[in-house]
């Protein structure tokens, strides 16, 4: 009999994940664990595996539609099975006339949305789609195109809220509803951080990396995280409870066209500077194709942002929750310094700590950026104090 595929637990917490594109037909025959769809769900891109082999029946749902767990995506057959059709009505006299059926609206939240915008009745409208469900094409069929959408001030351009963009309003949101943030601020002089990648730039490419500042920051930092254990924690909030993180595994925002992301690089006290500019790189290729794994964006235990990437300056960044801290590193410029006594045209990095007040308190926290600059202004502090 046929089968019903339903999307599965896809972990993490994740209960829905947009259909992004069909990797099948209906009439396909599919074997067991062929990739049948590729969904996006709030943290990547994943394709989904058939459970068992057999042949497409139907497609159930619409690429761009969101599917919640447990919900049918398609139905798989068995060679030379067929879906039984419903018998025709029988009386005392023989076969009765069928009598049509109500039509039976089937259209996912964005489809009715685009059709309240248009004016459509969509009992109107027949659909083409898995079990005449109606499709935005369908729309189009019985509309010319809409009217550019207006409210009350003039034209606006109404774009979904969903994908990474819809995790990033998530998480925010429960960043915010779940920290006592507070954000201090501190400049350091990296004049003799800047003379050195650029002496050791052409080397560290011999060996297929590119050198960032980004290595040096995590570095910095988590030497300081040894001493300010505090800003590398976690809250239970259930048994009230701190959780003091023994491990060093940071999240590095990264900016990619669908918006951002946060791959988690592990072990950052037990890697050279060259070994995290490889894998700073590997990861963000990924990120930037959707490829990266589930796996790679959960665990961090501390997170940093480079928005100086972009030209911010100092900014207040929103923790990632359930991190209790985050450190922005702003744009370097040159700036008149006074150095040695001698006032001198240095370069100046801006940083910005996020943290949860109810963790710690400013003093650890000023006590934390002082520390990191100490580092990253005299960047030997780096190689002699590691073990």
């Amino acid at each position: 009999m046929p089968f019903d595929f339903k999307l599965p637990d896809l972990g993490e917490g994740t209960t829905e994940a947009e259909l992004r594109k069909w990797l099948v037909k209906e009439g396909d025959a599919v074997r067991e664990h062929q990739p049948v769809a590729e969904v996006e769900t709030d943290k990547a891109v994943v394709e989904v595996p058939s459970p068992r082999g057999g042949r497409v029946g139907r497609l159930t749902r619409h690429e761009g539609e969101t599917v919640a767990v447990g919900e049918t995506l398609l139905t798989i057959v068995e060679e030379g099975e067929v879906t039984p059709e419903r018998p025709k009505s029988v009386g005392i006299v023989g076969e009765l006339p069928e009598v049509e059926e109500e039509h039976e609206i089937i259209a996912t939240p964005l489809v009715r949305k685009l059709a309240r915008e248009q004016g459509i009745d969509l009992s109107t409208v027949r659909g083409s789609g898995p079990r005449g469900s109606i499709t935005p094409d369908d729309l189009q069929k019985v509309s010319p195109a809409p009217a550019q959408p207006t409210q009350s001030f003039g034209p606006v351009e109404l774009v979904p809220l969903r994908g990474v963009r819809r995790a990033i309003a998530r998480n925010v949101i429960a960043s915010q509803r779940n920290t006592a943030f507070v954000t201090g601020m501190e400049e350091a002089d990296i004049t003799e951080l800047w003379e050195l990648r650029q002496r050791e730039q052409g080397a560290v490419e011999s060996r297929g990396a590119h050198l960032t500042f980004l290595p040096f920051f995590m570095k910095a930092v988590q030497h300081a995280l040894r001493e300010h254990p505090y800003l590398n924690a976690a809250i239970d909030d259930t048994a009230e409870t701190i959780v003091l993180k023994r491990h060093y595994h940071f999240g590095i925002a990264m900016e990619t066209p669908d918006g951002l992301m946060v791959p988690v690089i592990r072990d950052v006290d037990k890697k050279s500077i060259i070994e995290l500019a490889a894998e700073i790189q590997e990861l963000g290729r990924k990120a930037r194709e959707r490829t990266i794994a589930l796996d790679e964006l959960k665990g961090s235990s501390f997170t940093l942002t480079n928005y100086g990437h972009f030209g911010g300056v100092f900014a207040t960044p929103i923790i990632n929750w359930p991190d209790v801290a985050i450190l922005g590193f702003g744009r370097i410029s040159e700036r008149p310094w006074v150095h040695r006594g001698q006032i001198a045209i240095r370069r100046i990095l801006p940083l910005s700590l996020t943290f949860d007040h109810r963790v710690t308190d400013g003093a650890d926290a000023a006590q934390f950026l002082q520390k990191v600059v100490a580092y990253l202004e005299d960047p030997a502090l780096l190689f002699i104090e590691s073990t």
